[in-house]
């Protein structure tokens, strides 16, 4: 990562619902949110400012939707309810580890979240607590991977960071291709042709337009984002 970005001050991690559930399957793993919680504060420890953004199909599945029976935009709110309850989890798995942090949603629910307020939100970032974006982006048809894109570059971060199980992007499925073949680094532009599974297609193209480059990297290695022997894939704007 070094070779390509020196000294990260912010960055934005971006989370799936996969990683939350771990190896239980479903639901929020313990076990992981402890685990992640120590992540964050090797990266305080490197006086990295951090945000993070979170899904939630470990809570609400798209099975639902698919079923037929349910209006589109009824699911994705309840997909952004759903990234409330992970983000309330995973903070409260933060302040455990004694890091000052913030749950900032989208959708205002101000019993359980700060309402998402960019000024404030930079005001947090500035006096070093982690900020935990949820809601999405507040309406429907956008997935948590345009929130991420969307925070990174609301926020001033240096760079997104997609947590995956696996060391980057690859040209297909290593788990089930055993020639498959990792970029180390790849062009926001190379990507959206390829239809390469970075992100979705809509993020991806505001990445490439905003100039926000993408690291991806597997979940355990999310503290060496500032070492030169990390794996995992460098996605540039230009």
């Amino acid at each position: 990562m070094k070779k390509y970005w020196h000294n990260p001050k912010r960055v934005l991690l971006k989370l799936s619902w996969e990683a939350l559930q771990w190896e239980l399957g479903y639901g929020i793993d313990p076990w992981f949110l402890k685990f992640l919680a120590g992540k964050v504060v090797a990266l305080k420890q490197k006086s990295v400012e951090v945000v993070i953004v979170i899904g939630g199909w470990n809570i609400f599945r798209w099975a639902l939707l698919e079923a037929g029976w349910m209006d589109r935009s009824m699911g994705d709110y309840m997909g952004m309810l759903a990234t409330m309850i992970n983000g309330i989890a995973l903070g409260e798995a933060l302040k455990e580890q004694d890091i000052d942090v913030r749950v900032m949603s989208a959708v205002p629910t101000p019993k359980v979240c700060e309402e998402f307020i960019r000024l404030r939100a930079l005001r947090h970032i500035e006096k070093g607590r982690v900020v935990i974006c949820v809601g999405g982006t507040g309406n429907p048809y956008f997935t948590t991977d345009s929130t991420a894109i969307l925070r990174a570059l609301e926020l001033e971060c240096d760079c997104v960071v997609k947590w995956t199980k696996v060391n980057g992007v690859y040209d297909k499925d290593p788990k089930k291709h055993a020639d498959a073949i990792r970029y180390e680094i790849i062009s926001l532009e190379e990507a959206l042709h390829k239809g390469l599974r970075i992100m979705d297609q809509s993020a991806i193209a505001l990445a490439k337009d905003e100039s926000m480059p993408i690291f991806v990297c597997r979940i355990e290695d999310i503290d060496k984002i500032d070492e030169e022997d990390l794996e995992g894939t460098y996605v540039h704007a230009k």
